[in-house]
């Protein structure tokens, strides 16, 4: 596992992968069904995993947590970065920094509180879990409301982000009055857009954005590479061609779960069994499990032709 501290050429050089992580019938972790997703994003060229809402992160106890980090450090490769999730309420973030700072990750990311919370108490909590981690914390926005710009460049300003997971559903990504004013006050290569492929070439090419995350790109690593790479040389037209290849999973996990559409995807690409989601989410129902098998094989397909 990759050990320095964040860059922007960290951000740049990859995709960031949220893959599922993978479970036995009793719950327990299923290490090589983990290590097979891992080392098929890796032979695509992934080297930025993040672990967290695909992979079930929120409901992932504290006892639990050591033994999770602890696999994922063990099986990614050397130059791999990996970026385990914390919270996403204060008191569970505490414990878990206070594992990781017996670890070498270079940076977590603070899973977004949306029920009890303030602007103010968020900003707080953030500023206390990076000092006490002694480092910058990857921001995950998700919903308006929940930091402000001013907020966010408050935060940049005071050292303690390494990055921005912009992740804001919108009708229109290319209308977006949030990323409009966040742009300006925070600098924009610090933020990843945070909703895979679908928004990838309008957050890059109209807002600046350094990057992006992908789900769909646990299925089909190599493409989401090559959009990236299409997209760093502005051959916008070249990515759109790629990035149509995702849109049947990407509109499944839409319509469906992205978290639990993604977890059925790797399972019946034949990627590797992620097994049993932990609670409280569940497995996606059967009748919608071959749309997604069709999905993910004809994703898988292509990103074979690629190689």
């Amino acid at each position: 596992m990759k050990t320095t501290s964040v860059t922007v050429a960290d951000l740049l050089g990859s995709v960031l992968a949220v893959p599922p992580l993978a479970r036995h019938a009793d719950l327990s972790l299923n290490v090589e069904g983990n290590r097979t997703l891992i080392k098929h994003m890796e032979n695509g060229g992934v080297r930025t995993l993040m672990y967290g809402g695909n992979a079930n992160f929120y409901n992932i106890g504290v006892s639990e947590y050591p033994k999770v980090v602890d696999m994922l450090a063990e099986l990614a490769g050397r130059d791999t970065w990996v970026i385990p999730s914390i919270g996403p309420d204060y008191g569970r973030a505490m414990d878990q920094i206070d594992i990781l700072r017996e670890r070498t990750f270079p940076t977590a990311m603070l899973l977004p509180m949306q029920l009890v919370s303030s602007e103010a108490g968020i900003a707080t909590g953030a500023r206390k879990l990076a000092e006490r981690y002694g480092k910058p914390l990857i921001i995950y926005i998700k919903s308006d409301g929940y930091l402000s710009p001013d907020t966010v460049a408050s935060l940049c300003k005071d050292g303690i982000v390494a990055a921005i997971k912009y992740a804001t559903v919108r009708d229109d990504s290319s209308k977006d009055a949030y990323l409009e004013e966040l742009v300006t006050k925070v600098d924009r290569k610090l933020i990843v857009s945070g909703i895979g492929e679908r928004p990838a070439i309008i957050h890059l090419r109209d807002f600046g954005l350094t990057g992006f995350t992908t789900g769909s790109g646990c299925v089909g690593p190599r493409g989401s590479m090559k959009i990236l790479s299409l997209l760093k040389e502005k051959k916008y037209d070249e990515a759109e061609k790629i990035r149509a290849h995702y849109m049947p999973l990407e509109d499944l996990r839409d319509g469906l779960s992205p978290i639990r559409v993604l977890h059925e995807a790797v399972t019946l690409g034949g990627i590797g069994d992620m097994g049993p989601m932990l609670p409280m989410l569940s497995n996606i129902d059967e009748e919608h499990r071959p749309a997604i098998a069709t999905a993910a094989r004809n994703l898988l397909a292509h990103d074979k032709s690629l190689a």
